[in-house]
């Protein structure tokens, strides 16, 4: 047990990196079990599983389906702004983004169980409006954990090799986690009983995620701190919009995640992409296994890189390289699978030969996405740097939400996108153990989708990250001036712990303030 304590005392950080270092194992291993809660809920409501649960389960058209997923998606967009807000104005003494994340998991956990209770027995009118009422509440009460959980982490520390790390970690943590529920829909062919009953197999992942979504995230309220100082005095949500406009950066990333959305269709139609274009649903479990090692070698290469290069680091740079080699690898996915896929016979499976490409292109494509995501979460950061160094005000959870609005439009755009094509090539619904012949139309359609659009969208989002204006050099010369502000303002203390409740978090003894007030004096 000593050895255990004594690794999450450590620092994650244990190099000299030329800046302080704040966080232990136990914070950061307790911010991502919080981060996995996230992932196990969002694996069931915000991608490619949902769609078809709506389509082929609920039987509930395509064309019908892409309009639930698109205004639904837009409400739950328009969120995340106003939470923002509200979170950089709450006042408790949790802080202002722990008590949502103590209190909004119950709730998310109550409606994931609405939704996938199974409404199928009941009227189409009834299921439709059944199917919306949970959606708009999973929205509302997601969106409620969701931005101050991001924004938790621009909160716990400065450093951003520190955050690069942390972000990394978290990224494994949601990947695992959030592949425990999804794993059980992806393998359903597999499984005798759930195989021929996929609607149970939907409902046991969503009881497994809303136990685990309200246990996890207890960890992550008792043992994360928020460091930093309270202004009174918050921007507007008008003011944080106009943040877009002056806020070049910004802009830059909000430019480039509107494309992303283009990207984000290929996972949309995966599950499809598996049934109708590969023509054997156990390839769902297959591709879903073939893209792990991207979101895990993520995790643990970006920060080693970003730790390896220290002050040469460049997360500008990084994210155009992501870009450049996403590029690349669709267009060769698209080039070496489009005969075997596209031109075969609609009725039979494709070959061993373009099966085994496929499952390798998919796990490809994975590690410059995944790169990128995770390097632009420092991005996102960076640019709530920029805010603080032009304005002298620190917003996370306003900064954070705009971005969150970015990533809940990609998921909604996709899938609505996704919907669309199907509705409008003629898409047939599957009826339960029966293989559905799709038209060619279709066909390519899901082809389309899974490579091409791909190659299309990484080689425009090159485009806004060529303005992108802040460089490694210049973010760290925003930082030593900020850091600077703060020391002549006696702000933001990262040394110790504020707005946390006694019984949550000790607070520092007047002993220990004196140290650290001794401890600055002698450098």
């Amino acid at each position: 047990m000593g050895k255990i304590k004594d690794f999450l005392d450590r620092k994650i950080v244990t190099k000299d990196v030329g800046e302080d270092t704040y966080l232990t194992w136990r914070e950061a291993l307790s911010y991502t079990v919080g981060r996995g809660a996230q992932g196990m809920s969002t694996s069931m409501t915000a991608s490619k599983y949902v769609n078809y649960f709506i389509t082929d389960i609920l039987h509930i058209p395509a064309s019908t389906a892409s309009n639930i997923r698109l205004y639904c998606g837009i409400f739950d967009a328009i969120n995340d702004p106003i939470m923002g807000v509200i979170v950089d104005k709450t006042r408790t003494k949790y802080g202002k983004m722990r008590p949502y994340i103590k209190y909004a998991p119950y709730f998310v956990s109550l409606f994931m169980l609405l939704f996938f209770v199974g409404s199928n027995n009941l009227s189409y009118g009834a299921k439709l409006a059944l199917t919306v009422v949970a959606f708009v509440g999973l929205d509302v009460t997601y969106t409620a954990f969701d931005v101050p959980m991001g924004a938790l982490a621009f909160s716990m520390t400065p450093n951003g090799t520190e955050r690069t790390k942390l972000y990394g970690i978290a990224s494994i943590g949601r990947m695992i986690l959030g592949a425990i529920p999804a794993g059980l829909v992806s393998f359903a062919a597999w499984l005798p009983y759930f195989n021929s009953n996929l609607d149970k197999a939907y409902l046991a992942a969503a009881v497994i995620s809303a136990v685990f979504i309200i246990i996890l995230t207890r960890f992550t309220f008792r043992n994360t701190t928020e460091r930093l100082e309270h202004h009174e005095e918050t921007p507007s949500l008008k003011e944080c919009l106009k943040l877009l406009v002056t806020n070049r950066p910004l802009l830059m990333l909000f430019t480039g995640n509107i494309i992303y959305v283009i990207i984000k269709v290929a996972e949309q139609a995966s599950f499809y992409f598996a049934y109708d274009s590969l023509f054997n649903a156990k390839y769902n479990g297959i591709l879903d296994v073939a893209k792990a090692p991207g979101s895990v070698l993520a995790g643990i290469l970006v920060p080693l890189i970003v730790e390896k290069l220290g002050e040469k680091s460049d997360s500008k740079k990084f994210y155009q390289v992501c870009c450049l080699a996403g590029a690349i690898l669709n267009g060769l996915y698209a080039l070496t699978t489009y005969n075997g896929i596209v031109n075969k016979a609609a009725d039979e499976p494709v070959s061993t030969g373009i099966g085994i490409l496929v499952v390798v292109f998919s796990m490809l494509v994975t590690f410059p996405m995944e790169f990128k995501n995770l390097m632009q979460k420092e991005m996102e950061a960076e640019t709530v740097d920029y805010v603080e160094w032009k304005t002298g005000k620190r917003v996370e959870g306003t900064m954070l939400s705009i971005m969150s609005f970015t990533g809940k439009l990609e998921g909604t755009l996709s899938s609505f996108i996704c919907l669309q094509i199907l509705s409008r090539t003629g898409y047939q619904e599957h009826t339960t153990d029966v293989p559905t012949v799709q038209n060619l139309a279709t066909r390519k359609g899901l082809f389309a989708m899974t490579t091409i659009m791909p190659m299309i969208g990484y080689a425009l989002m090159l485009i806004p990250m060529f303005f992108y204006n802040i460089s490694g050099d210049s973010h760290r010369q925003m930082m030593k001036d900020i850091m600077e502000r703060r020391e002549a303002n006696n702000e933001f203390n990262y040394g110790e712990k504020v707005n946390t409740d006694n019984s949550e978090n000790a607070a520092e003894t007047a002993e220990d303030k004196a140290e650290t007030a001794a401890t600055k004096t002698n450098k």
